[in-house]
Protein backbone atom coordinates (compact mmCIF):
# COMPACT_ATOMS: atom_id res chain seq x y z
CA UNK A 1 0.00 0.00 0.00
CA UNK A 2 1.39 3.68 -0.48
CA UNK A 3 0.61 6.52 1.58
CA UNK A 4 -1.84 8.41 -1.47
CA UNK A 5 -4.33 5.91 -0.67
CA UNK A 6 -6.65 7.73 2.21
CA UNK A 7 -9.94 5.94 1.72
CA UNK A 8 -10.60 2.71 3.44
CA UNK A 9 -13.73 0.52 4.57
CA UNK A 10 -13.59 -1.87 7.54
CA UNK A 11 -16.28 -4.56 6.83
CA UNK A 12 -17.63 -6.34 9.47
CA UNK A 13 -15.55 -4.06 12.77
CA UNK A 14 -16.65 -4.13 16.35
CA UNK A 15 -15.94 -1.03 17.79
CA UNK A 16 -14.77 -1.32 21.32
CA UNK A 17 -15.62 -4.92 21.02
CA UNK A 18 -19.40 -4.09 20.23
CA UNK A 19 -21.63 -5.28 17.55
CA UNK A 20 -20.27 -5.52 13.96
CA UNK A 21 -20.60 -2.65 11.59
CA UNK A 22 -19.17 -1.01 8.33
CA UNK A 23 -16.62 1.78 8.77
CA UNK A 24 -15.32 4.22 6.20
CA UNK A 25 -12.70 6.74 6.80
CA UNK A 26 -12.31 9.28 3.85
CA UNK A 27 -10.37 12.40 4.19
CA UNK A 28 -8.68 11.54 7.50
CA UNK A 29 -12.02 11.13 9.23
CA UNK A 30 -14.67 8.37 10.32
CA UNK A 31 -16.82 9.19 7.45
CA UNK A 32 -19.93 6.47 8.01
CA UNK A 33 -20.79 3.62 9.91
CA UNK A 34 -23.52 1.69 8.57
CA UNK A 35 -24.76 -1.84 9.26
CA UNK A 36 -22.83 -4.53 7.97
CA UNK A 37 -23.02 -5.18 4.36
CA UNK A 38 -24.45 -2.27 3.00
CA UNK A 39 -21.66 0.20 2.89
CA UNK A 40 -20.58 0.50 -0.70
CA UNK A 41 -16.89 0.24 -1.85
CA UNK A 42 -16.15 2.87 -4.59
CA UNK A 43 -13.90 2.88 -6.59
CA UNK A 44 -10.04 3.77 -5.25
CA UNK A 45 -11.65 2.14 -1.76
CA UNK A 46 -9.56 -0.20 0.46
CA UNK A 47 -11.48 -2.71 1.46
CA UNK A 48 -10.49 -4.40 4.91
CA UNK A 49 -11.85 -7.55 5.76
CA UNK A 50 -12.00 -7.07 9.62
CA UNK A 51 -14.68 -9.40 10.70
CA UNK A 52 -14.49 -10.48 14.33
CA UNK A 53 -11.67 -7.48 14.98
CA UNK A 54 -12.57 -4.65 17.07
CA UNK A 55 -11.62 -1.24 16.79
CA UNK A 56 -10.28 0.69 19.01
CA UNK A 57 -9.44 4.84 19.38
CA UNK A 58 -5.62 5.03 18.59
CA UNK A 59 -3.64 4.16 21.68
CA UNK A 60 -1.80 7.25 23.08
CA UNK A 61 1.35 6.29 25.68
CA UNK A 62 1.91 8.74 28.05
CA UNK A 63 5.38 7.41 28.77
CA UNK A 64 7.83 6.53 26.42
CA UNK A 65 11.76 6.60 26.38
CA UNK A 66 13.10 7.37 22.68
CA UNK A 67 16.24 7.76 23.72
CA UNK A 68 16.88 10.31 21.10
CA UNK A 69 18.94 12.60 20.73
CA UNK A 70 22.32 10.97 23.00
CA UNK A 71 21.21 7.51 22.76
CA UNK A 72 20.75 6.55 19.79
CA UNK A 73 22.84 3.14 19.93
CA UNK A 74 19.33 2.45 22.67
CA UNK A 75 16.56 3.92 20.08
CA UNK A 76 15.80 6.50 17.88
CA UNK A 77 12.91 8.67 17.41
CA UNK A 78 12.36 6.86 14.12
CA UNK A 79 12.45 2.85 15.42
CA UNK A 80 10.46 4.21 18.42
CA UNK A 81 7.47 5.55 16.94
CA UNK A 82 7.87 3.00 14.51
CA UNK A 83 7.73 0.31 17.17
CA UNK A 84 4.63 2.68 18.43
CA UNK A 85 2.84 2.14 15.65
CA UNK A 86 2.81 -1.58 15.31
CA UNK A 87 1.77 -1.75 18.86
CA UNK A 88 -1.40 0.37 17.85
CA UNK A 89 -0.17 4.09 19.09
CA UNK A 90 -1.14 6.81 17.51
CA UNK A 91 0.70 9.68 20.23
CA UNK A 92 3.58 8.80 22.30
CA UNK A 93 4.94 11.07 25.33
CA UNK A 94 8.45 11.14 25.12
CA UNK A 95 10.10 11.31 28.39
CA UNK A 96 13.28 13.84 29.28
CA UNK A 97 15.94 12.41 30.21
CA UNK A 98 17.72 12.15 26.37
CA UNK A 99 21.43 13.84 26.18
CA UNK A 100 20.62 16.51 26.42
CA UNK A 101 18.00 16.53 28.94
CA UNK A 102 15.01 17.90 27.36
CA UNK A 103 14.64 21.03 29.91
CA UNK A 104 14.55 23.68 27.54
CA UNK A 105 12.45 24.91 24.67
CA UNK A 106 15.45 24.01 22.16
CA UNK A 107 15.71 20.43 22.89
CA UNK A 108 11.46 19.45 23.17
CA UNK A 109 11.08 21.11 20.03
CA UNK A 110 14.39 19.18 18.54
CA UNK A 111 12.43 16.22 19.69
CA UNK A 112 9.35 17.39 18.61
CA UNK A 113 10.68 17.55 14.78
CA UNK A 114 11.82 14.49 14.71
CA UNK A 115 8.15 12.88 15.80
CA UNK A 116 6.99 14.92 13.03
CA UNK A 117 9.85 14.19 10.23
CA UNK A 118 9.44 10.28 11.01
CA UNK A 119 5.54 10.39 10.50
CA UNK A 120 4.55 7.50 12.45
CA UNK A 121 2.90 8.46 15.28
CA UNK A 122 2.27 12.20 17.24
CA UNK A 123 5.11 13.06 19.89
CA UNK A 124 4.57 15.00 22.34
CA UNK A 125 7.94 15.90 24.56
CA UNK A 126 7.75 16.10 28.13
CA UNK A 127 9.80 18.41 29.22
CA UNK A 128 12.31 18.11 32.83
CA UNK A 129 10.73 19.29 35.75
CA UNK A 130 14.31 20.51 37.12
CA UNK A 131 16.95 21.45 35.22
CA UNK A 132 19.58 18.43 33.96
CA UNK A 133 17.31 15.89 36.25
CA UNK A 134 19.76 17.49 39.11
CA UNK A 135 16.42 18.14 41.23
CA UNK A 136 18.42 21.54 42.70
CA UNK A 137 16.43 24.20 40.28
CA UNK A 138 13.34 24.52 37.81
CA UNK A 139 13.76 23.90 34.12
CA UNK A 140 12.63 26.33 32.12
CA UNK A 141 8.35 24.88 32.67
CA UNK A 142 7.27 28.40 31.04
CA UNK A 143 9.10 28.34 27.87
CA UNK A 144 8.98 24.65 26.93
CA UNK A 145 4.96 25.18 27.16
CA UNK A 146 4.87 28.28 25.13
CA UNK A 147 7.39 26.36 22.45
CA UNK A 148 6.31 24.87 19.21
CA UNK A 149 6.36 21.57 21.25
CA UNK A 150 3.49 23.06 23.22
CA UNK A 151 4.58 21.17 26.13
CA UNK A 152 1.82 20.09 29.32
CA UNK A 153 3.79 17.20 30.89
CA UNK A 154 6.37 17.60 32.99
CA UNK A 155 8.82 14.74 34.51
CA UNK A 156 12.77 14.07 35.74
CA UNK A 157 11.37 10.31 35.26
CA UNK A 158 14.41 8.12 36.03
CA UNK A 159 14.97 10.31 38.95
CA UNK A 160 12.24 11.35 41.63
CA UNK A 161 11.92 15.33 42.44
CA UNK A 162 12.62 14.33 46.24
CA UNK A 163 12.83 17.64 47.57
CA UNK A 164 9.35 18.59 48.58
CA UNK A 165 10.35 22.57 48.32
CA UNK A 166 10.74 22.16 44.95
CA UNK A 167 8.24 19.92 44.34
CA UNK A 168 5.86 22.27 45.29
CA UNK A 169 7.25 25.09 43.48
CA UNK A 170 7.02 22.65 40.37
CA UNK A 171 3.11 21.87 40.89
CA UNK A 172 2.50 25.77 41.74
CA UNK A 173 4.66 26.67 38.32
CA UNK A 174 2.32 24.49 36.39
CA UNK A 175 -0.91 25.73 36.83
CA UNK A 176 -0.65 28.90 34.43
CA UNK A 177 -0.48 26.71 31.10
CA UNK A 178 -2.76 24.00 32.83
CA UNK A 179 0.76 21.91 32.93
CA UNK A 180 1.20 18.51 35.04
CA UNK A 181 3.64 17.22 36.74
CA UNK A 182 4.10 13.42 36.44
CA UNK A 183 5.90 12.16 39.67
CA UNK A 184 8.65 9.39 39.94
CA UNK A 185 8.10 8.01 43.27
CA UNK A 186 11.13 7.18 44.98
CA UNK A 187 12.91 8.21 48.10
CA UNK A 188 16.52 8.03 46.95
CA UNK A 189 17.79 7.42 50.46
CA UNK A 190 15.92 4.68 50.80
CA UNK A 191 16.26 3.16 47.73
CA UNK A 192 20.75 3.48 47.78
CA UNK A 193 21.47 0.69 45.99
CA UNK A 194 18.53 -1.57 45.47
CA UNK A 195 18.37 -4.10 43.02
CA UNK A 196 14.70 -5.44 43.11
CA UNK A 197 11.76 -5.57 45.57
CA UNK A 198 12.50 -5.81 49.02
CA UNK A 199 10.89 -9.19 50.31
CA UNK A 200 11.08 -12.69 50.69
CA UNK A 201 12.76 -13.33 47.14
CA UNK A 202 15.49 -10.45 47.62
CA UNK A 203 16.15 -11.66 51.22
CA UNK A 204 16.60 -15.92 49.59
CA UNK A 205 18.67 -14.98 46.34
CA UNK A 206 20.96 -12.08 48.28
CA UNK A 207 19.76 -8.76 46.19
CA UNK A 208 19.73 -5.46 47.83
CA UNK A 209 15.92 -5.26 48.55
CA UNK A 210 13.82 -2.02 47.13
CA UNK A 211 11.23 -1.38 49.63
CA UNK A 212 7.82 -0.47 48.83
CA UNK A 213 7.61 2.21 51.17
CA UNK A 214 10.23 3.85 49.01
CA UNK A 215 7.35 4.06 46.52
CA UNK A 216 4.07 5.00 48.76
CA UNK A 217 6.08 7.65 50.69
CA UNK A 218 6.77 10.23 48.09
CA UNK A 219 2.89 9.31 47.06
CA UNK A 220 2.11 10.29 50.11
CA UNK A 221 3.49 13.60 50.42
CA UNK A 222 2.81 14.53 46.85
CA UNK A 223 -0.64 13.75 46.95
CA UNK A 224 -1.20 16.14 50.24
CA UNK A 225 1.20 18.98 48.28
CA UNK A 226 -1.04 18.82 45.20
CA UNK A 227 -4.31 19.48 47.63
CA UNK A 228 -2.35 22.19 49.48
CA UNK A 229 -1.41 24.26 45.76
CA UNK A 230 -4.78 23.09 44.24
CA UNK A 231 -2.55 21.52 41.04
CA UNK A 232 -2.48 18.36 39.02
CA UNK A 233 -0.45 15.12 40.03
CA UNK A 234 0.27 12.54 38.01
CA UNK A 235 1.87 9.47 39.70
CA UNK A 236 4.63 7.31 37.45
CA UNK A 237 4.41 3.56 37.10
CA UNK A 238 2.78 2.78 40.35
CA UNK A 239 3.80 -0.63 41.64
CA UNK A 240 2.66 -1.58 44.96
CA UNK A 241 -0.41 -2.35 46.82
CA UNK A 242 0.10 0.85 49.04
CA UNK A 243 0.44 3.19 46.28
CA UNK A 244 -3.05 2.08 45.23
CA UNK A 245 -4.48 2.52 48.82
CA UNK A 246 -2.84 5.75 48.61
CA UNK A 247 -4.18 7.26 45.05
CA UNK A 248 -7.63 6.24 46.07
CA UNK A 249 -7.40 7.68 49.34
CA UNK A 250 -6.39 11.06 47.50
CA UNK A 251 -9.08 10.99 45.25
CA UNK A 252 -11.58 9.96 47.96
CA UNK A 253 -10.65 13.76 48.92
CA UNK A 254 -11.34 15.13 45.93
CA UNK A 255 -7.46 15.36 45.14
CA UNK A 256 -6.55 16.34 41.37
CA UNK A 257 -4.26 13.06 41.18
CA UNK A 258 -4.21 10.04 38.15
CA UNK A 259 -2.08 8.04 38.55
CA UNK A 260 -0.49 4.75 35.60
CA UNK A 261 0.35 0.98 35.86
CA UNK A 262 2.92 -0.20 33.29
CA UNK A 263 1.75 -3.47 31.49
CA UNK A 264 4.54 -5.19 32.93
CA UNK A 265 3.55 -4.56 36.87
CA UNK A 266 0.50 -6.04 36.03
CA UNK A 267 1.59 -9.51 34.81
CA UNK A 268 4.98 -9.99 36.00
CA UNK A 269 6.48 -10.25 39.81
CA UNK A 270 10.22 -10.54 41.26
CA UNK A 271 9.64 -14.08 41.32
CA UNK A 272 11.45 -14.04 37.67
CA UNK A 273 14.77 -12.27 39.29
CA UNK A 274 15.68 -15.86 40.57
CA UNK A 275 17.00 -16.87 37.41
CA UNK A 276 19.28 -13.29 38.13
CA UNK A 277 18.59 -12.29 34.26
CA UNK A 278 18.62 -8.53 33.70
CA UNK A 279 15.47 -8.38 31.33
CA UNK A 280 13.54 -8.32 33.96
CA UNK A 281 15.14 -6.45 36.16
CA UNK A 282 13.22 -2.67 36.40
CA UNK A 283 12.11 1.09 38.26
CA UNK A 284 10.18 0.37 39.73
CA UNK A 285 11.22 -3.39 40.57
CA UNK A 286 9.11 -6.11 39.65
CA UNK A 287 6.46 -6.97 42.76
CA UNK A 288 5.22 -9.38 44.61
CA UNK A 289 1.88 -11.23 43.32
CA UNK A 290 -0.03 -9.66 45.77
CA UNK A 291 1.05 -6.30 44.24
CA UNK A 292 -0.04 -7.78 41.08
CA UNK A 293 -3.51 -8.35 42.32
CA UNK A 294 -3.89 -5.25 44.04
CA UNK A 295 -2.68 -2.45 40.49
CA UNK A 296 -5.11 -4.81 38.57
CA UNK A 297 -7.83 -4.23 41.21
CA UNK A 298 -6.96 -0.68 41.08
CA UNK A 299 -6.70 -0.70 37.16
CA UNK A 300 -10.06 -1.91 36.76
CA UNK A 301 -12.14 -0.16 39.56
CA UNK A 302 -10.84 3.26 37.93
CA UNK A 303 -8.28 4.44 40.88
CA UNK A 304 -5.68 3.83 38.57
CA UNK A 305 -6.13 5.96 35.42
CA UNK A 306 -4.17 4.47 32.73
CA UNK A 307 -1.93 2.00 30.81
CA UNK A 308 1.65 3.45 29.98
CA UNK A 309 4.15 1.80 28.57
CA UNK A 310 7.67 2.99 30.22
CA UNK A 311 9.08 1.90 27.37
CA UNK A 312 13.01 1.65 27.92
CA UNK A 313 14.80 0.18 25.42
CA UNK A 314 18.53 -0.24 26.22
CA UNK A 315 21.37 -1.80 23.61
CA UNK A 316 22.91 -5.19 24.26
CA UNK A 317 26.08 -4.64 26.05
CA UNK A 318 23.57 -2.95 28.90
CA UNK A 319 21.58 -5.80 29.66
CA UNK A 320 23.62 -8.77 29.23
CA UNK A 321 25.83 -8.29 32.25
CA UNK A 322 25.86 -9.49 35.32
CA UNK A 323 22.55 -8.04 37.08
CA UNK A 324 24.50 -5.34 39.48
CA UNK A 325 25.71 -3.50 36.46
CA UNK A 326 22.30 -4.20 34.55
CA UNK A 327 20.16 -1.12 32.85
CA UNK A 328 17.11 -0.93 34.59
CA UNK A 329 14.20 -1.18 31.63
CA UNK A 330 12.37 -3.11 29.50
CA UNK A 331 10.55 -2.58 26.21
CA UNK A 332 7.00 -2.29 26.23
CA UNK A 333 5.23 -0.54 23.17
CA UNK A 334 4.74 -3.34 20.55
CA UNK A 335 3.70 -5.49 23.24
CA UNK A 336 1.19 -3.34 25.83
CA UNK A 337 -1.84 -4.01 24.08
CA UNK A 338 -1.92 -7.62 24.27
CA UNK A 339 -0.45 -7.99 27.77
CA UNK A 340 -3.48 -5.64 28.62
CA UNK A 341 -5.70 -8.13 27.01
CA UNK A 342 -4.25 -10.86 28.95
CA UNK A 343 -4.03 -9.76 32.23
CA UNK A 344 -7.82 -7.86 31.81
CA UNK A 345 -10.00 -8.60 29.06
CA UNK A 346 -9.46 -12.16 29.25
CA UNK A 347 -10.03 -12.50 33.12
CA UNK A 348 -12.95 -10.40 32.77
CA UNK A 349 -12.18 -7.28 34.68
CA UNK A 350 -12.52 -5.23 31.65
CA UNK A 351 -14.30 -4.64 28.48
CA UNK A 352 -13.01 -3.27 25.37
CA UNK A 353 -14.54 -0.20 25.76
CA UNK A 354 -12.30 0.24 29.65
CA UNK A 355 -9.28 -0.35 27.36
CA UNK A 356 -9.88 2.05 25.21
CA UNK A 357 -10.42 4.39 28.56
CA UNK A 358 -6.81 3.31 29.86
CA UNK A 359 -5.16 3.48 26.75
CA UNK A 360 -5.96 6.55 24.77
CA UNK A 361 -9.24 8.90 26.10
CA UNK A 362 -7.35 8.81 29.69
CA UNK A 363 -3.87 9.58 28.58
CA UNK A 364 -4.67 11.85 26.29
CA UNK A 365 -6.84 13.94 28.62
CA UNK A 366 -3.88 14.01 31.16
CA UNK A 367 -1.48 14.71 28.58
CA UNK A 368 -4.44 17.37 27.58
CA UNK A 369 -4.40 15.64 23.61
CA UNK A 370 -7.52 14.99 23.28
CA UNK A 371 -8.55 17.28 20.85
CA UNK A 372 -7.30 15.13 18.50
CA UNK A 373 -6.26 11.70 20.35
CA UNK A 374 -8.57 9.48 22.64
CA UNK A 375 -11.74 10.91 20.30
CA UNK A 376 -14.98 8.77 20.43
CA UNK A 377 -15.82 6.46 17.59
CA UNK A 378 -18.05 8.72 15.26
CA UNK A 379 -18.80 10.27 12.34
CA UNK A 380 -16.92 13.08 12.05
CA UNK A 381 -14.32 12.28 14.49
CA UNK A 382 -10.62 12.05 13.45
CA UNK A 383 -9.65 8.77 11.82
CA UNK A 384 -7.04 7.85 14.51
CA UNK A 385 -7.46 4.27 15.20
CA UNK A 386 -6.22 0.87 15.81
CA UNK A 387 -7.47 -2.36 14.72
CA UNK A 388 -6.88 -5.86 16.61
CA UNK A 389 -7.42 -8.96 16.27
CA UNK A 390 -8.18 -10.45 19.81
CA UNK A 391 -8.04 -14.04 18.79
CA UNK A 392 -4.75 -14.29 17.35
CA UNK A 393 -2.19 -15.91 19.25
CA UNK A 394 1.51 -14.96 18.70
CA UNK A 395 4.91 -16.28 20.50
CA UNK A 396 6.87 -13.04 20.79
CA UNK A 397 10.13 -12.90 19.61
CA UNK A 398 12.06 -9.85 20.72
CA UNK A 399 14.52 -10.29 17.70
CA UNK A 400 11.38 -9.69 15.20
CA UNK A 401 10.39 -6.12 16.62
CA UNK A 402 10.47 -2.84 15.13
CA UNK A 403 12.41 -1.31 18.35
CA UNK A 404 15.88 -0.86 18.00
CA UNK A 405 16.52 -2.94 21.45
CA UNK A 406 15.68 -6.41 22.42
CA UNK A 407 14.89 -6.50 26.22
CA UNK A 408 11.51 -7.22 25.90
CA UNK A 409 10.44 -9.29 29.29
CA UNK A 410 7.90 -10.94 26.92
CA UNK A 411 10.21 -12.47 24.97
CA UNK A 412 8.98 -16.56 23.88
CA UNK A 413 5.78 -15.97 25.90
CA UNK A 414 2.49 -16.61 24.14
CA UNK A 415 0.71 -13.34 24.12
CA UNK A 416 -3.51 -12.89 22.93
CA UNK A 417 -4.36 -10.52 20.36
CA UNK A 418 -2.69 -8.95 17.25
CA UNK A 419 -2.80 -5.01 15.73
CA UNK A 420 -3.82 -5.60 12.16
CA UNK A 421 -3.79 -1.68 11.54
CA UNK A 422 -2.97 1.63 12.89
CA UNK A 423 -4.48 5.19 11.15
CA UNK A 424 -3.05 8.52 11.97
CA UNK A 425 -5.74 10.78 10.51
CA UNK A 426 -6.83 8.77 8.18
CA UNK A 427 -3.56 7.48 6.60
CA UNK A 428 -2.59 3.69 7.79
CA UNK A 429 0.73 3.46 9.15
CA UNK A 430 0.42 -0.23 9.82
CA UNK A 431 -1.61 -2.29 7.38
CA UNK A 432 -1.94 -6.10 7.56
CA UNK A 433 -0.16 -5.78 10.99
CA UNK A 434 3.16 -4.38 9.23
CA UNK A 435 4.08 -0.99 9.57
CA UNK A 436 3.64 1.36 5.76
CA UNK A 437 6.60 3.43 5.24
CA UNK A 438 5.35 7.20 5.19
CA UNK A 439 5.68 9.29 2.17
CA UNK A 440 5.18 12.99 1.21
CA UNK A 441 4.12 14.99 3.74
CA UNK A 442 4.70 13.23 7.02
CA UNK A 443 3.23 13.77 10.58
CA UNK A 444 1.51 17.51 11.42
CA UNK A 445 -0.53 18.71 14.16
Amino acid sequence: MTDNVTTYLLRGVRPLGGDAVDVLLSDGVIAAIEAPGTARADGGVVVIDATDQVLLPGLVDLHTHLREPGREDAETVESGTRAAAAGGFTAVHAMANTTPVADTAGVVEQVWRLGQDAGWVDVHPVGAVTVGLGGEHLAELGAMAESKARVRVFSDDGKCVHDPVLMRRALEYVKAFDGVVAQHAQEPRLTQGSQMHEGVVSAEIGLAGWPAVAEEAIIARDVLLAEHVGSRLHVCHLSTRGSVEIVRWAKSRGIDVTAEVTPHHLALTDELARGYDPTFKVNPPLRTADDVEAVREGLADGTIDIVATDHAPHPVEDKDCEWAAAAFGMTGLETALSVVQQAMVDTGRMTWADVARVLSANPARIGRIDAEHGRPIAVGEPATLALVDPAAIRVVDGGAQQTASVNTPFRGRTLPGRVTATFLRGRATVLDGSPVEPAGTRGGR
